[in-house]
C-alpha cells in the first residue's frame, strides 16, 4: 500500500488546516484502519486520530475536540480537519494504514504542519 499525504503548511495560531491521505496499491483492499500520527522535534510519535473502514474513530489523549478525522472508502482516503491550531501542534503528520488484524502497517512520507504564534 502506498500512502500519499498532503495539505500541510504554515498557518498562524488559531487557524485551520485540512490534511488528506490517499491509499493505493493492490493491498488496499486489506486496509481496515487508517490513521494520522504526528511527531514533533525531539518527541515521540503519537496518535492523532484513527478511523476504521466502518467509521469508528479514536483520538489521541491530548487532541481534544479540535481535530476531526473522516474517511471516504470509495476514494481510499482519509482527512484530518484541524481547527484552532496551536504552536504545539507543529509537527510532521504521518498517514498510517493497517490491515484487519494489525499484522501489517504502512506509512506515508509525512507532511509538515507549522503553526506560528
Amino acid at each position: 500500500v502506498q500512502l500519499q499525504a498532503s495539505g500541510g503548511g504554515l498557518v498562524q495560531a488559531g487557524g485551520s488546516l485540512r490534511l488528506s491521505c490517499s491509499a493505493s496499491g493492490s493491498d488496499v483492499v486489506h486496509v481496515r484502519t487508517m490513521a494520522w500520527y504526528r511527531q514533533a522535534p525531539e518527541k515521540q510519535r503519537e496518535l492523532v486520530a484513527a478511523i476504521t473502514r466502518g467509521g469508528s474513530t479514536d483520538y489521541g489523549d491530548s487532541m481534544g475536540d479540535r481535530f476531526a478525522i473522516s474517511r471516504d472508502n470509495a476514494k481510499n482516503s482519509i482527512y484530518l480537519q484541524m481547527d484552532n491550531l496551536r504552536p504545539e501542534d507543529t509537527a510532521v503528520y504521518y498517514c498510517n494504514a493497517a490491515n484487519w488484524d494489525y499484522s501489517t502497517e504502512w506509512w506515508g512520507q509525512g507532511t509538515l504542519v507549522t503553526v506560528s504564534s
